[in-house]
């Protein structure tokens, strides 16, 4: 998240974001309306006259770290509002008697109304010339309380959509299609945390990416729960859009969102992609350079044993087959996803199938945990759980393998030119040599790996140049502009 500090006497709100990007982007949502009622905003709990700390509880380790910031928080400032997926969890209300709301996830309203409730804006008669939003006064009395907890209708959360107040860097930001997710695979609670799938209408998800563009954003990261299942709950209802009709669905969301980005000379990525039969129709708009050849994909493992019991959708596709076909069309596509090792029940040769699997699949960008067992998730009944240094063993020679993949497919750039975009550009050395950090269409931000370029000039963030590879370790990339 970027650094925020106070910049005038107006009402102080302190935001601590946590988890994935979906968080993130609920996080700007919610600064988004109370940045246009008036407020001001800090990334820290000192000189804030209210904190709000958007938790993640997906995992113990998150939920540990989400009550220890809660915890900071409330040393440091002690005026605190928790919001996110563990508002819905029972410890943090007994753990934490004195704060001043708790919401769940994706309730934006009931998150600024909070704030007003605690820190309102004083209405200046000479100057307040058009009446407050409702939001500004305390609800009556009968009316939703913001501890209540009850999701927010459509209509209550419409308001908060489209491009506004970001936490990310001005070149790059998320755009969220979705929310919720209908599958159950055993290990996870997203569902319980976050509903089934509702989907946004697509004219609504287009118009926030064209202003997003035109704001100068020059990389879009499509996110949500299950990107591949988008518009399956509003039937892939049609919307209006630039004079002609266009559906919600997965594939014209991709075409429309590649035309648009080819307007503005941008990028977009594609996260949370679920390998279900209709992904293999946008591999041709990746090797027409319309969408980035990448894929964000959780395959999670590869044993059939192992998916049937964590009760993954897709789960008996002939992957690899289709890995190898996705790469005949689109050369250049790079593949991310992550695995969980010592799964309950997971054999030795589960494990080894895992490895295998790996090791033909050429993923080029993995990473694995080790299975946690999460309050609320079925897998906590599946028999034979795996032993804790069991667990780590097979977490080591599973990344020493991706890493050694990782390694060789980077060394396979070098000689070869790329198009990188500017991340950072850092300050002049002792010699006046200026160097720069990018990323290729294969890095994601955050999570991949980063392009390190020597002696540039006249270079700024958000532009995107062509660099020659010189060198490679792991991950990351060394080279020079041409």
């Amino acid at each position: 998240m970027r650094p925020m500090k106070a910049t005038s006497k107006q009402p102080v709100v302190g935001m601590i974001s946590l988890g994935c990007p979906k968080a993130l982007v609920d996080s700007e949502r919610i600064l988004t309306k109370l940045r246009s009622d008036g407020y001001d905003f800090t990334d820290s709990g000192a000189g804030a006259d209210v904190v709000i700390v958007n938790t993640c509880g997906f995992l113990d380790s998150a939920k540990a770290e989400s009550l220890a910031a809660i915890g900071d928080a409330m040393n440091e400032n002690g005026r605190v509002i928790v919001t996110g997926c563990m508002g819905e969890d029972a410890i943090v209300r007994e753990k934490f008697p004195n704060l001043l709301a708790v919401t769940g996830p994706q309730q934006y309203e009931q998150v600024v109304a909070a704030v007003h409730r605690h820190i309102p804006i004083p209405i200046n008669p000479y100057t307040d010339l058009i009446p407050r939003s409702p939001l500004h006064s305390l609800r009556k009395q009968g009316s939703l309380g913001v501890e209540e907890q009850t999701p927010a209708s459509a209509g209550e959360t419409e308001e908060f959509e489209g491009a506004g107040l970001r936490l990310t860097p001005k070149h790059f930001a998320y755009l969220k299609i979705s929310e919720g997710c209908n599958n159950r695979c055993s290990f996870c609670i997203i569902p319980s945390l976050r509903g089934d799938l509702v989907s946004r209408p697509i004219h609504r998800v287009l118009h926030e990416a064209e202003s997003l563009f035109k704001s100068g954003v020059k990389e879009l990261l499509v996110i949500s729960q299950d990107t591949s299942a988008y518009g399956v709950d509003i039937k892939y209802a049609e919307s209006p859009w630039k004079g002609r009709s266009v559906r919600a669905k997965f594939y014209d969301l991709c075409k429309e969102l590649g035309e648009l980005a080819k307007e503005y000379g941008a990028w977009v990525r594609l996260h949370y992609v679920y390998p279900y039969p209709h992904v293999d129709d946008v591999i041709p708009l990746m090797a027409e350079g319309l969408i980035l050849p990448y894929l964000d994909i959780p395959f999670q493992h590869a044993s059939p044993n192992v998916l049937k019991a964590m009760k993954r959708p897709a789960a008996q596709e002939k992957t690899l087959a289709r890995i190898q076909k996705w790469r005949e069309i689109c050369p250049e596509l790079v593949l991310r996803s992550t695995f969980i090792v010592g799964f309950p029940g997971e054999t030795d040769e589960d494990f080894e199938f895992l490895i295998n699997w790996l090791e033909e699949a050429q993923i080029d960008r993995a990473g694995a945990f080790k299975y946690e067992p999460v309050e609320g998730a079925k897998s906590n009944a599946l028999d034979n759980h795996v032993h804790e240094d069991e667990k780590q063993e097979r977490w080591e020679r599973f990344m020493s393998v991706q890493t050694d993949i990782a390694a060789a497919r980077a060394q396979a750039k070098i000689g070869s030119v790329i198009e990188v975009l500017i991340d950072e550009v850092g300050e002049p050395d002792e010699d006046g040599n200026v160097g720069a950090d990018g990323r290729s269409k294969a890095d994601a931000p955050e999570i991949d790996g980063t392009v390190f370029i020597r002696d540039v000039k006249d270079l700024k963030q958000g532009d995107i140049v062509k660099v020659l590879i010189e060198d490679a370790e792991d991950y990351d990339l060394f080279g020079v502009m041409v």
